[in-house]
């Protein structure tokens, strides 16, 4: 596969390496950009990448929590474009999809749109002349839900916790916004990631030639670290740093239950179009 400049410069965002380096681990795995991660972080002891998410698809996502708190909706509608994200039609319509869902407490997509929505959705088609589509909607119901929506729209959460109170799970929202964990508690890692994770551990430098119970002791302490970094309660708190998430809620007398973060786009591949290279063609075609 050949290797884009635009593969090398995702790589180096994603890695803070080199160039060269990236291009060279990019060859490696013929463009697999997550493979050639792996055997980055194997060969040089580089710590996880960025989470880049590729948002491919553009859109805006909302959320609306009940005023008692008791439950809360998120939702992603997609555009084409972030100019259409930002038009008023689209974010009306943006507006009438979260309430209808909010009043029906319905996450099944297909059964949200039947009917009015559905034909509000095709109008605005037409209007704005660019493909318009509600992607996911998140329901949750507990003793006490907060949500948090970025300035941008692009980022939104919602916390679920057994006790405290809604100002409370809005702020430990916020911080699922913007530090993105990837499961709630230690015990909630999946098996598939910690294995994985332990390969790559293994395969790092600093551990070859080790005594397997050295390299099983030192192992044991990387992944204690990951699981903390990686799981919400373990987490400083962005706005104190001296307090985890966990411990944040113990002092208010609740526990965080679950939470839910939907980014714009996060999953979807969109093929990168290069205009100049796509007129270039054109024009050498019909000359």
């Amino acid at each position: 596969m050949a290797i884009t400049a635009s593969m090398v410069k995702e790589l180096r965002e994603r890695t803070g390496l080199p160039m060269m380096e990236c291009k060279k681990a990019l060859t490696e795995a013929d463009g697999d950009i997550e493979k050639a991660i792996e055997d980055l972080r194997k060969a040089s002891g580089l710590k996880a990448a960025k989470k880049a998410g590729r948002t491919a698809a553009d859109g805006v996502v909302a959320a609306k929590v009940a005023e008692d708190g008791s439950y809360g909706v998120l939702v992603e509608v997609n555009s084409e474009t972030d100019f259409v994200a930002r038009d008023d039609n689209f974010n009306a319509f943006v507006q009438k999809v979260l309430e209808k869902a909010f009043a029906e407490r319905q996450e099944d997509v297909a059964a949200l749109m039947e009917g009015e929505l559905e034909s509000a959705r095709e109008a605005l088609v037409q209007k704005i002349g660019e493909n318009i589509g509600v992607r996911r909607v998140q329901v949750v119901e507990a003793p006490v839900v907060g949500t948090y929506v970025h300035s941008n729209s692009r980022i939104a959460s919602i916390v679920a916790l057994t006790g405290g109170d809604v100002e409370l799970a809005r702020d430990v929202a916020m911080h699922v916004a913007a530090v993105n964990p990837q499961v709630n508690k230690p015990e909630d890692m999946p098996a598939e990631v910690l294995e994985k994770e332990k390969e790559i551990i293994k395969a790092q430098p600093d551990m070859e030639g080790k005594p397997a119970e050295i390299v099983e002791k030192m192992m044991g302490g990387r992944i204690k670290k990951f699981l903390k970094e990686n799981s919400l309660v373990e987490q400083p708190f962005v706005k104190n740093p001296d307090l985890t998430i966990g411990k944040l809620a113990k002092d208010a007398g609740a526990d965080v239950a679950s939470f839910v973060r939907f980014e714009v786009g996060e999953g979807i591949e969109k093929e990168e179009v290069d205009f100049a290279a796509e007129v270039a063609a054109q024009v050498k075609s019909s000359s």
